[in-house]
């Protein structure tokens, strides 16, 4: 039975304190910077030290190298869904696109790096199709509220949205070329928008 002392991944009974919900938060944020950067190899002394916290603490919330990460994805998912909304708010449809893509890409350098553990970790098919549900729910946001002022051309598809931008993360990450990231969702943009 998890307890909000356990390195569970989001199946506690009891919200964590508000300290260590900031611990926990900052472990994830360092965590997603370390493997975006040194890959499941990162060393979890250091996250903990980038993120302000003793190893101990580390250890309390996640026993696991495995667990952390698990919860680093997680996290990083539902950082991204939830920015898809604010996005849409804050910024004309061009912007929020391009913001939310430039995070998805960034979301996708994380991944990459976690990619060896994660296929252990994440063995669930109808996890992994959920996760990419609420990725396309999130970006169908943006084009449906892109649309409704047309700024987005209707025919353009959450999914292939998605798919193109996975593309655009793993052409750059192959050729080591983060520098072709801005360009190329340049181009996804001018075939998605009206202008």
């Amino acid at each position: 039975m998890a307890t909000d002392d356990e390195g569970d991944t989001g199946q506690r009974h009891r919200p964590l304190r508000a300290d260590a919900q900031r611990n926990e938060d900052r472990l994830l944020r360092a965590a997603a910077a370390a493997f975006a950067r040194e890959g499941a190899d990162a060393s979890v002394k250091d996250i903990a030290r980038e993120a302000g916290v003793g190893v101990g603490t580390l250890y309390r919330r996640f026993p696991s190298k495995e667990l952390l990460i698990e919860a680093t994805y997680r996290h990083e998912v539902r950082i991204l869904c939830e920015a898809a909304p604010e996005l849409a708010a804050a910024l004309p449809p061009e912007e929020a696109l391009r913001t939310w893509m430039e995070r998805f890409v960034d979301f996708m350098t994380t991944k990459h790096g976690m990619a060896d553990a994660l296929r252990v970790v994440l063995t669930d098919d109808d996890e992994r199709q959920q996760t990419r549900a609420h990725l396309a729910a999130a970006v169908g946001r943006l084009l449906t509220a892109g649309d409704s002022e047309g700024a987005v051309r209707p025919q353009a598809k959450a999914h292939d949205v998605l798919m193109a931008l996975g593309g655009i993360s793993v052409m750059a990450d192959t050729e080591r070329r983060p520098d072709l990231t801005a360009p190329l969702i340049d181009l996804l943009l001018h075939g998605i928008l009206t202008n």
